[in-house]
C-alpha cells in the first residue's frame, strides 16, 4: 500500500517517529502542501492519504482513483468532504481522545495567567521594574483568586469534564451546559444548567464545545451581555465560537474582564484579527493539543486507525 502524509510536520517536527506508519506500507512523507493545486499530484496514485489541516475536496477525491483510505490527524474533521468520500467508498477517520489531558490542562492554564499575568510580571522583574519600585512588591494587574467562584463550561465532553476536574480541584464551584448531559457526573459543586444559567452565573466561561452551526458564534454581543460584569472567557476549543468583533468590544468596555484564547476564527491569526488591539487578552498559536506526551498518543492512535483499516476492521470512522 502507497501511503502519504500531506502536512506531517506539526505533528512530528522531528521529535517523534513514523515508523508505525511506515511499516504498514510505502511512506511519503510532505512536511506541508501549502500550495493547494500540488494535494492530488502528491497523492497520486497512493491509496491511503493522512492530513492534519490540509483539505481533501470533493475534487481531488475524484482526482485520485485508487484513494481508499484518509486519515485525519486530528480530531476535527471539516478539512476532508466526508459526503464525497463516502461516495467514493473512502474511509475516513480522525482521532477522538488524544487531547484530552493536554488541552484541559492548558485551558486552566490560560484562566491561571489571566488570573495572576506571571509572564509579564516576570518580564517587569528582568526590566528592573521591582529593583526601582519603592515597596517591597507591586502588581500591574488585579491578582484573582479561583476558590469559590463558578466556572461555566460550554461543551462537556471529556475534555469539558477534564477541566472542571482542575476547577474543582482548585475550589471552584462548575457549572456545565451540553445538549446531552449524564446525570452520573453531577456531583458536589458539579451541575449541569441552562446555556443561559452558565451565561448569566458564571465567573469564568470556558468553551469545550464543538463547531457546529448551532454553537458557531456563541459567545456573541446578546449572550455576553447576559454576562457578569467582568467575567473571564476561555477558548481553546476553535476560534469561530466567538463574534471576535463583539468580544473585542466587549473587553474594551470591560464588561469582559479578560478573555484568553487558543484559538481564532483564521489560523494563523491575520494582523486585522480584532482581539489583537483588544485589552487584557491573551493569545496563543493553537498549541493546547501539542505536548509530546499528546501527539505521541495521536501518532499511536493513526497507526491503530490505518491498521485496522487494513485488517478489514475500521475504528474511529466518520463518514459510515
Amino acid at each position: 500500500m502507497k501511503i502519504v502524509i500531506l502536512d506531517g510536520y506539526t505533528e512530528n517536527p522531528g521529535d517523534l517517529s513514523w515508523a508505525g506508519i511506515q511499516a504498514l506500507g510505502e511512506l511519503t512523507v510532505y512536511d506541508r502542501t501549502t500550495d493547494h493545486s500540488m494535494i492530488a499530484k502528491r497523492i497520486g496514485n497512493a491509496q491511503a492519504v493522512l492530513t492534519n489541516k490540509t483539505p481533501v475536496t470533493k475534487d481531488t477525491i475524484r482526482a485520485c482513483p485508487e484513494l481508499k483510505y484518509i486519515g485525519v490527524l486530528a480530531t476535527g474533521y471539516n478539512v476532508v468532504d466526508t459526503v464525497a468520500a463516502k461516495e467514493a467508498g473512502v474511509v475516513v477517520t480522525n482521532i477522538p481522545t488524544y487531547g484530552t489531558a493536554a488541552v484541559s490542562q492548558f485551558a486552566i492554564g490560560l484562566l491561571l495567567e489571566l488570573c495572576h499575568h506571571i509572564g509579564e510580571h516576570s518580564q517587569c522583574v528582568r526590566r528592573g521594574d521591582w529593583t526601582n519600585n519603592q515597596d517591597w512588591c507591586f502588581w500591574n494587574y488585579p491578582l484573582i483568586e479561583l476558590a469559590g467562584k463558578t466556572m461555566g463550561i460550554v461543551g462537556f465532553g471529556r475534555i469539558g469534564q477534564g477541566t472542571a476536574r482542575i476547577a474543582r480541584a482548585l475550589g471552584m464551584k462548575v457549572l456545565a451546559y451540553d445538549t446531552v448531559q449524564n446525570p452520573d457526573l453531577e456531583r458536589e459543586n458539579c451541575r449541569y444548567g441552562t446555556l443561559d444559567e452558565v451565561l448569566t452565573l458564571s465567573d469564568v466561561i470556558s468553551l469545550h464545545c464543538p463547531l457546529f452551526p448551532g454553537t458557531e458564534g456563541i459567545i456573541n454581543k446578546e449572550n455576553i451581555a447576559k454576562m457578569k460584569d467582568g467575567v473571564l472567557i476561555i477558548n481553546d476549543s476553535r476560534g469561530p465560537l466567538i463574534v471576535e468583533e463583539d468580544l473585542r468590544d466587549a473587553l474594551i468596555s470591560g464588561k469582559v474582564g479578560g478573555a484568553a484564547v487558543d484559538v481564532v476564527s483564521t489560523e494563523p491569526i491575520t494582523m486585522d484579527n480584532p482581539l489583537l488591539s483588544a485589552p487584557n487578552c491573551i493569545i496563543t498559536p493553537h498549541i493546547a493539543w501539542a505536548p509530546k506526551e499528546s501527539r505521541q498518543r495521536l501518532m499511536d492512535i493513526a497507526v491503530g486507525n490505518l491498521k485496522a483499516f487494513l485488517e478489514g476492521r475500521p475504528e474511529n470512522v466518520v463518514n459510515l
